[in-house]
């Protein structure tokens, strides 16, 4: 019987074993294949983080051996994450990377977004179950000598994309291909594959997101979306954290409603954020919203934010008048009744001078059909221009903490681009030069480094659109190229207003999909 029983439990330790239950966002993971070597999946709630085991002779020929951590997906979605290999050797072929599969038997039908241990990037296919696995060797073959960062896998109707980026680097395609097979109800997931049936490889992969976008019919019809007139279709929201230096993000949110635009709070403690019309603080850690007294303003929108000595909120929102614009007030940072800065609307405020005596906004004036900066003195209501008969559109201005320069996005020369000009609107000088049209740039408290958010070319350069593909990206404000510090999937609401830590080492920002909080 003893010897019945020390069988078995090898046995056991060299079957297929499957976890069950929420994984992280995940519902299953399991051995595809019967490795020789069991593997797992184990998430870390704390850093948001995927550690994943996995042996198995390849992901290759008719059938797969590998670790897989898994949910069923419908749909048109995509997925994105950050991949690294702990430990240095292993065969050149170990691979990881995102899997799309009909079912969890050995031979399914699946496409696959691999990146192996000696760089070797590709996508490849099995078209039907039981078929040998394809890659496009005799179309597109892409290899690098290091291993790829971030990896995103596309569902787009029948059409499948894969892209990759080293850290700090827009994605690039890799390769686009038709799968007309494809059961609209598939699993997706990670997967870790060793290429060496005795041994096992480990990945770590954090930023995880999988996004259901609306689709790229969508097209929000006002120029400037951004009021609370703006009714974009419902999609969920996330409140996340982001660590700009290197990269890691966390989920501190979600909710299926809309909300946005966060602001950190002075103490380093908290986050400000608007929806449905009211102002909220949210713990960095989480937790439940707290409603912040605007007093007589229900209908704030997603342009707040808090003076550089940390007492005073400015805040835009609508007029009580019926059909009334959007104008701006001030009121101190524990709440109470605010004070009218703008009698003319819209008016949207985006930035406070280092003194506190003046604010910034983007305003239309007179019956213009564009929208111009001013600065206006908070006691007297004083207006002075900032931008005149300006072609297309000028947007977000904003103070660093020394005060030289006003800072903000404007596209006289077709795309959007980042400005800075001096406080009295002279010296009108441009600071990036590329093909993304770039909006809202947020300074360190430090006065070091810029944030903005990049929207792809193929929206109206004037727009700052909903539900968009967009990167946030970092530029040292002496001058240099933009890095790449996120992708997702947002746009208007993300980063509006200025959302920096205290410590200038953190940013919060707003992500959309329609699996937020489900």
């Amino acid at each position: 019987m003893k010897l019945i029983a020390i069988l078995a439990i090898v046995f056991t330790c060299n079957i297929s074993i499957a976890q069950t239950g929420n994984i992280g966002t995940f519902t299953k993971s399991a051995d595809i294949g019967n490795p020789k070597n069991a593997g797992s999946s184990v998430y870390s709630s704390e850093s948001q983080t995927y550690t994943i085991k996995g042996s198995g002779y390849n992901v290759w020929f008719n059938r797969d051996e590998f670790q897989y951590l898994y949910k069923k997906l419908g749909g048109d979605f995509i997925l994105t994450a950050d991949f690294e290999f702990v430990g240095e050797g292993g065969d050149p072929h170990r691979k990881f990377g995102w899997m799309i599969r009909e079912s969890a038997d050995e031979a399914a039908a699946s496409i696959n977004a691999c990146v192996h241990g000696d760089g070797l990037t590709v996508l490849q296919w099995r078209p039907l179950r039981g078929a040998y696995m394809r890659d496009p060797e005799d179309e597109i073959f892409y290899a690098k000598k290091t291993v790829f960062r971030t990896i995103q896998l596309e569902r787009s109707g029948k059409t499948i994309i894969m892209k990759v980026a080293n850290f700090g680097e827009p994605l690039q395609t890799v390769a686009i291909q038709e799968f007309p097979y494809l059961k609209d109800s598939v699993l997706a997931g990670l997967f870790v594959s060793s290429h060496n049936a005795d041994k096992t490889e480990e990945a770590r992969v954090y930023n995880v997101r999988i996004d259901k976008p609306i689709g790229d019919d969508y097209s929000p019809s006002p120029v400037i979306n951004r009021s609370l007139n703006h009714n974009p279709p419902p999609l969920g929201c996330r409140l996340e954290i982001l660590n700009v230096f290197d990269g890691k993000r966390k989920i501190i949110h979600e909710s299926e409603g809309k909300f946005e635009a966060p602001n950190w709070m002075p103490d380093g403690k908290q986050l400000l954020f608007n929806e449905k019309g009211s102002l909220y603080t949210i713990p960095v850690e989480g937790g439940t919203p707290e409603k912040l007294n605007t007093g007589t303003v229900t209908s704030n929108n997603n342009d707040h934010g808090i003076s550089f000595d940390g007492k005073m909120l400015a805040i835009s929102g609508r007029k009580d008048t019926i059909g009334g614009g959007s104008v701006v007030y001030v009121l101190p940072l524990t709440g109470g009744l605010p004070k009218l800065i703008t009698e003319q609307s819209p008016s949207y405020w985006h930035g406070w001078s280092p003194n506190g005596k003046e604010v910034t906004v983007v305003g239309q004036r007179n019956g213009a059909k564009i929208y111009n900066l001013y600065k206006i003195n908070i006691n007297t209501q004083v207006e002075t221009p900032l931008t005149q008969n300006t072609t297309g559109h000028v947007d977000g201005p904003e103070y660093p903490p020394d005060g030289k320069y006003i800072y903000y996005n404007a596209n006289p020369t077709g795309t959007m681009q980042i400005w800075r000009m001096k406080p009295d609107g002279s010296g009108q000088e441009q600071l990036t030069f590329d093909e993304y049209h770039n909006w809202f740039p947020h300074i360190s408290p430090d006065g070091k480094w810029m944030t903005m958010i990049s929207f792809p070319t193929n929206i109206d350069p004037n727009s700052h659109p909903s539900y968009k593909r967009v990167m946030l990206r970092m530029i040292p404000v002496l001058g240099g190229a933009p890095r790449v510090i996120a992708f997702l999937y947002g746009g208007q609401g993300t980063i509006n207003v200025n959302s920096w830590s205290p410590d200038s080492k953190h940013i919060a920002f707003v992500s959309n999909s329609e699996h937020a909080a489900k």
